[in-house]
């Protein structure tokens, strides 16, 4: 009898922000995104050097849980929930830890887009979700097999998820996604009038 088996699983965590403790509350977190936002001069120049839709802190503030509270609070949430994804992934971490790197804001306007792109030098990456009207784009996710492909055909519409080549996440507001940073991931055009909003960080094995 013929036997087929999938391997080499990608892994996509998702869970609501709040199963961890301390509670983050939504409001006030977009609020505070939009103030840092609006007082960020750098950053603001380095989005309009770059060309880059809108907002992002990525380039500008590195420190952004040692200046807000809720930061602080949002970074000890994301530890629990990183915990609970290593060890889904089963990983040996031979005594260290999978610590914070990195905390950025994204607020993405009407027609705002990030391409395709990896976190090369992080072990665990993800999004939590601040603002998502109607319209906002989900998340496109990569089969990172794809260069690898050469001459497949292309894969039948309506094809089981795990074969297709690209996935799309759609979080609600306080969800928060988490993926190995090699996949390849973009934010597609916000095709809604208000903005999206997001905070992503990266996870190092230290």
């Amino acid at each position: 009898m013929s036997q087929i088996r999938s391997l080499f699983v990608t892994r996509l965590y998702r869970a609501a922000l709040n199963e961890h403790a301390p509670t983050i509350d939504a409001a006030e977190l977009e609020a505070s995104c939009y103030s840092i936002a609006e007082d960020d001069e750098a950053g603001q120049a380095w989005c309009e050097t770059e060309g880059y839709p809108g907002y992002t802190s990525y380039a500008s503030l590195t420190d952004l849980p040692w200046r807000f509270p809720i930061f602080a609070d949002l970074v000890r949430v994301l530890d629990a929930h990183v915990a609970a994804f290593a060890e889904d992934l089963e990983f040996d971490l031979d005594g260290r830890d999978l610590k914070l790197e990195d905390i950025w804001i994204n607020i993405l306007p009407e027609g705002g887009t990030h391409g395709s792109h990896i976190h090369p030098h992080s072990v665990i990456s993800g999004t939590t979700y601040v603002s998502m009207p109607g319209g906002a784009s989900a998340l496109k996710l990569e089969d990172p097999r794809s260069s690898r492909m050469m001459a497949a055909p292309a894969r039948k519409k309506g094809a089981r998820e795990e074969l297709r080549t690209f996935v799309y996440a759609t979080p609600k507001v306080g969800d928060v996604l988490l993926w190995e940073s090699w996949l390849r991931h973009e934010v597609p055009m916000n095709m809604s009038e208000d903005d999206r909003i997001s905070v992503s960080f990266n996870y190092a094995w230290e």
